[in-house]
C-alpha cells in the first residue's frame, strides 16, 4: 500500500518519532522560503509541514498507516497537494481529514472517506475578516454562529488570509456527536503597513530639518511607540530597520523585521522667512 507521506520527509515507514522530527527539521531548513528562493520551494515547504502534521501525531499516523494514500484518492501526496491550488492550507485540510470522532472528516472531501464512515458532515463553515494588526499581534475576535450563538475566538499572531481556524464542538449535532466550526480568515488591508513575507514596511514623514541635520522622531509600531534616531543627510526613501518588529512566522517561531521608509517632508516655500528664503535661493546647490 503506497504511503507517500514518508517519501515527502525522505524517511522509511519504520522511522521513530525522533527520526521523523530530525528529517522534518532538516528539510524545513532547506526549503524555508526565507532561505530557498527557488520558485518551487514554497510549495515543497508546505508539503513538508503538512506531512509532519500527520506523521508527528501518533493517532493521525496510525490512521494513515492503516489506509495510506487511499486518503488522497489514490494519488501520491505531492500530486494531491498540487491539486489543491495556491493559497490552500494543507495543514488544515489534513487536520480535517485526520480529525477525531473515530473516522476521517468529510470536510476535505477526498478519498471517499467521511466522518465515522457514514456519519454526515457535522462541520460548519464560516468566514471572518480581522484587522491587520490582529494578524500581527494576535488577539480575540467575536464570531456569531447561524443560531445566534456569540463567543470570542483566539486569533494567533502570524495568521494570514486563507488560513482556517477550527473551533471544536461548535458544529452541527448528530447522534450524540458534535462537529466543529471551521472559520476561514481574511486579513483586512492596512493603509499604514505593508507586509512582504515576514517583513513589515511603513512610510514615515521626516521633516527637512531632521533629514539635513539629524535628530529623533517618535514612530508607532504594532507593538509600541519607539524613538528613531534620524542621521543627518537622510535621503528620501532611505530605510531604517527595526529588528524582529515585523510579522511572526507560525511555523518556525521566528519574527521578521520592520522597515521604516523615510518620506522627506519639504516645507512650503511661502512659509519660510524672507531672509532665509533668499539665502536658500542664493546658496542651495542647483
Amino acid at each position: 500500500m503506497p504511503k507517500s507521506l514518508y517519501e515527502t520527509l525522505n524517511i522509511g515507514e519504520n522511522s521513530t518519532a525522533d527520526e521523523i522530527k530530525k528529517a522534518y527539521r532538516k528539510l524545513a531548513r532547506k526549503y524555508h522560503p526565507d532561505i530557498n528562493k527557488d520558485v518551487d520551494a514554497q510549495d515543497k515547504f508546505k508539503e513538508i509541514n503538512a506531512a509532519y502534521e500527520v506523521l508527528s501525531d501518533s493517532e493521525k499516523k496510525a490512521k494513515y498507516d492503516q489506509f495510506g494514500d487511499q486518503m488522497f484518492g489514490g494519488q501520491n501526496f505531492h500530486d494531491f497537494a498540487q491539486g489543491q491550488g495556491a493559497g490552500v492550507d494543507l495543514d488544515e485540510i489534513l487536520r480535517s481529514m485526520f480529525g477525531g470522532g473515530g473516522g476521517f472528516s468529510s470536510s476535505a472531501g477526498f478519498g471517499g472517506f467521511n466522518g465515522g464512515f457514514g456519519m454526515p458532515d457535522l462541520d460548519v463553515r464560516s468566514r471572518i475578516t480581522i484587522p491587520f494588526l490582529s494578524s500581527v499581534l494576535g488577539g480575540k475576535h467575536q464570531v456569531t454562529t447561524g443560531d445566534g450563538d456569540k463567543f470570542d475566538i483566539k486569533i494567533p499572531a502570524g495568521i494570514k488570509s486563507g488560513e482556517t481556524l477550527r473551533v471544536r464542538g461548535k458544529g452541527k449535532s448528530h447522534q450524540g456527536q458534535k462537529g466543529d466550526l471551521l472559520i476561514a480568515v481574511d486579513v483586512a488591508h492596512s493603509s499604514e503597513y505593508e507586509r512582504k513575507g515576514s517583513d513589515l514596511y511603513k512610510a514615515i514623514d521626516v521633516p527637512l530639518k531632521l533629514a539635513l541635520f539629524g535628530g529623533k522622531i517618535m514612530v508607532d509600531t504594532p507593538q509600541k511607540e519607539v524613538t528613531l534616531k534620524v542621521p543627518k543627510n537622510t535621503k528620501n526613501g532611505q530605510k531604517f530597520r527595526l529588528k524582529e518588529k515585523g510579522f511572526p512566522d507560525r511555523k518556525t517561531g521566528s519574527v521578521g523585521n520592520m522597515y521604516l521608509v523615510a518620506n522627506i517632508v519639504l516645507p512650503d516655500s511661502d512659509s519660510i522667512p524672507e531672509d532665509l528664503r533668499k539665502l536658500c535661493e542664493e546658496k542651495l546647490p542647483e
